[in-house]
């Protein structure tokens, strides 16, 4: 009996999710966390999320257009969104589990933020700041945060043993921080 209750106790608490991380659970092709973030924040209801599907099966249309106006959603991506969410017996299971929950809408990033805008990827040991918080935080501020530099990186903060990506940053170019100088800059 009380393993029963704490199973319900379980199940309840979890019935309060955050869209992105429903989108993401799916399971749909190509659609990982980063980019159901991303389909969450420009279409931050299930609602809205299927009826775009619906209009986006025609790639002329200006709702496939939208989809795929989203950075780092292309074609394929957005081929396979609209065939998941279109398909009959999807969108019926899915309309019945969102009867069910309380979905949490994206939070909106900083436009105006000192980091919006700016790619960034955290390497190394940081010491003020976890580093799933750190890359949290970053995003709530409007940045992008990735996993591997590149050309497109704009900032590197890099704590105790950085590692091969500072070392990939600074043959790019890529301005490199240190924890300290990073929570200066966003402090402003």
């Amino acid at each position: 009996e009380k393993s029963a209750e704490n199973l319900v106790m379980a199940i309840n608490a979890r019935l309060t999710i955050a869209l992105e991380r429903l989108i993401f659970g799916l399971g749909i092709r190509q659609i990982g966390e980063a980019t159901a973030k991303l389909i969450a924040q420009r279409f931050p209801s299930i609602e809205q999320l299927l009826q775009m599907a619906q209009y986006a099966t025609d790639p002329d249309s200006a709702a496939y257009q939208e989809l795929i106006s989203i950075d780092q959603i292309g074609r394929s991506v957005a081929d396979d969104l609209v065939q998941f969410l279109t398909d009959e017996d999807n969108r019926i299971e899915l309309e019945k589990l969102a009867q069910h929950l309380t979905l949490i809408p994206p939070e909106t990033p900083q436009q105006n933020s000192p980091i919006s805008g700016k790619t960034i990827v955290f390497t190394g040991t940081l010491t003020a700041l976890s580093r799933n918080e750190a890359k949290a935080q970053a995003e709530r501020l409007g940045a992008r945060v990735s996993g591997s530099v590149s050309g497109k990186t704009d900032f590197l903060v890099a704590g105790a043993d950085a590692g091969s990506k500072a070392s990939k940053a600074e043959a790019l170019g890529v301005n490199i921080l240190s924890e300290d100088e990073y929570l200066k800059i966003i402090a402003d």
